[in-house]
């Protein structure tokens, strides 16, 4: 490591650090914080004069006045390349696996471990030839990372044109081989490896963003129906504590229709994290047949890890995320949570003695909220191919309060907001997303692509969903019998969407997944209901109905798709509404 600039500790805030160096050194740059033969990581976040505020991302017990501080002249990185998938890391991209075999099972502070293995030998492929112009992000050759082709491209910190002037024949190599030479237009050389360094904190891109146009099928059908989510896109689900924000997360990571999952635990329960990490590798992705896990990259910062070190997880996991992307692949990023991410930018700004915005959160909430979904999107690589990356992120407002800063912030940068509510999970209703509150901006391409007339059928029923709200409001004052028979016809429409569609069963295997082949025949089929000229006699007759009704449709979610027993369900669902009208 070429240190060009060190340092003494002049004061010390928690694990905020004021250093006097010598030298020159920049925002963002990576200092190592010296204790004898221990070395903590650390980031230069402010700059005044010759003195530099730095946030270390270990326990800072032990460090003194004069404490000595080295420089790296690098900034935050990420390491890409062969093996990122089925990894489990931090928020500084130790594999963690690796460092409890050296450490033991209680993590040690200063201790980093290359988050690549460079002995391992990779297949490698070329795919470009020797005179081919090349730039930043074009593919050289590809290796097999799984089921995928890991494509090993120029690397993204070059800029300008480029020549191929030699390439390696296919064959056996380790990362840090050179399997490539290119020259620029200058005429100096540069050798290429299968690994590359990018900033975390720095967008990684290459291409034309394209407005995002493909579903991303989660198999929730509150989601896929009524607030759907594109590739490219990107949503949120803000919850108070308990109401299943983790659980939700969880069902996207396992079902949602894409390549590559990214999962950030920010600041969450680490029990929450260890059920990922021993249900993964024995769940089978629906779309693939394969264990979950081969397509998964892990990002652990939970609650009793370094705070600080949560701002890097959430960058980590968008640069790794995005360099997947660049292959062309559908990718997922899931935030779990952004709350605690920003609780840890509250803590560093008051720290750093900046002026407080609102309930204490730094001035700057909002932009940096907006800069890391900004990360997100569909792109057109040079090559013709499209890649998109979608981020979800989880919000943990205290008391469930929707109206506060990170909440309100995260709102204005997405594009669907997925609400859940404390009285629908308390009452065992799965996803616990509030229909009356939610929204999603990509209804209309939704709909464009699953055609018959979806979006209509879709805002229909919501009106039906906000009067039968409000009619069952009224009720609960007067009765049912002091309402009219339409009043309550509306109001046992609106309770079975809500309980006969609305609602899953997790545990249920048939119903835990619903693909939206499914979900289009089963809402086709409650909108027939919908728009059935019924004709009761009584209150009592119309509810003794929609309670049949209801438990037939419910009973068919659990029944195997396209099987005898499923099409005669819902036949007999027909026949019985037809039966009603005549």
């Amino acid at each position: 490591m070429n240190n060009t600039a060190t340092g003494n500790v002049t004061k010390a805030f928690g694990n905020l650090l004021h250093v006097a160096f010598e030298g020159n050194i920049r925002q963002g740059e990576v200092g190592f914080i010296e204790l004898g033969d221990l070395k903590l990581k650390a980031e230069v976040i402010e700059i005044a004069g010759r003195e530099a505020k730095m946030q270390v991302f270990e326990d800072t017990r032990g460090v003194k006045l004069g404490t000595p501080v080295s420089f790296s002249s690098e900034l935050l990185e990420a390491e890409l390349g062969p093996g990122l998938i089925t990894s489990i890391i931090d928020g500084l991209q130790n594999p963690l696996e690796k460092v409890a075999d050296a450490t033991g099972v209680f993590l040690t502070r200063g201790t980093y471990v290359a988050p690549l293995d460079h002995t391992k030998h990779w297949d490698y492929h070329p795919s470009a030839h020797i005179g081919d112009h090349v730039s930043r992000g074009d593919y050289l050759g590809f290796v097999m990372e799984g089921r995928f082709h890991h494509q090993i491209m120029v690397p993204f910190s070059l800029h300008g044109k480029y020549t191929v002037t030699w390439m390696a024949k296919a064959g056996h190599f380790k990362i840090d081989d050179v399997i490539a030479k290119i020259k620029d237009e200058k005429g100096q050389e540069h050798s290429i490896t299968m690994v590359q360094k990018w900033p975390v904190k720095l967008p990684l891109f290459a291409g034309t963003k394209v407005k995002a146009s493909k579903m991303m099928d989660t198999g929730l059908r509150t989601l896929d129906t009524m607030f759907p989510v594109l590739k490219g896109g990107t949503f949120c689900s803000p919850g108070p504590f308990g109401a299943g924000k983790t659980v939700m997360q969880h069902h996207l990571a396992k079902y949602s229709s894409v390549d590559i999952v990214v999962i950030v635990a920010c600041g969450e329960r680490a029990g929450e994290v260890v059920e990922v990490l021993r249900t993964f590798p024995h769940l089978t992705d629906p779309h693939t047949g394969e264990s979950l896990i081969n397509r998964t990259v892990i990002i652990c910062n939970t609650s009793s890890m370094p705070v600080a070190a949560r701002e890097a997880s959430v960058y980590l996991g968008a640069t790794i995320a995005e360099y997947y992307r660049q292959m062309g692949l559908d990718v997922l990023l899931l935030a779990d949570s952004t709350s605690r991410w920003a609780q840890a930018m509250r803590e560093m700004s008051g720290r750093l003695e900046e002026i407080p915005g609102e309930e204490a959160f730094p001035a700057y909430l909002a932009s940096r909220i907006a800069a890391f979904y900004e990360r997100s999107g569909l792109i057109r690589l040079g090559n013709g191919k499209h890649g998109s990356l979608t981020i979800g992120g989880s919000v943990s407002p205290a008391g469930g309060n929707f109206e506060e800063p990170v909440t309100q912030a995260t709102l204005s940068a997405v594009g669907a907001f997925h609400g859940l509510s404390r009285l629908r999970s308390d009452a065992r209703r799965y996803p616990a997303i509030e229909p009356l509150i939610s929204w999603s901006k990509y209804i209309e391409k939704a709909g464009q692509e699953i055609g018959d007339h979806w979006e209509e059928k879709v805002q229909a029923t919501m009106r039906i969903l906000k009067e039968g709200d409000e009619i069952g409001k009224r009720m609960e004052v007067v009765g049912e019998e002091g309402i009219s028979l339409d009043d309550l016809l509306i109001f046992l429409k609106a309770d079975l969407f809500d309980f006969a569609y609305l609602q899953q069963n997790a545990f249920d295997k048939e119903d835990a997944y619903c693909p939206l082949k499914r979900q289009r025949e089963l809402f086709n089929l409650i909108c027939q209901v919908f728009e059935t000229p019924f004709s009761f006699e009584s209150h009592d007759e119309a509810r003794s109905f929609f309670l049949e009704l209801q438990s037939q449709i419910k009973n068919m979610n659990f029944t195997k798709y396209a099987s005898e027993r499923y099409q005669d369900a819902y036949s007999k669902v027909q026949s019985k509404l037809q039966v009603t009208v005549s």
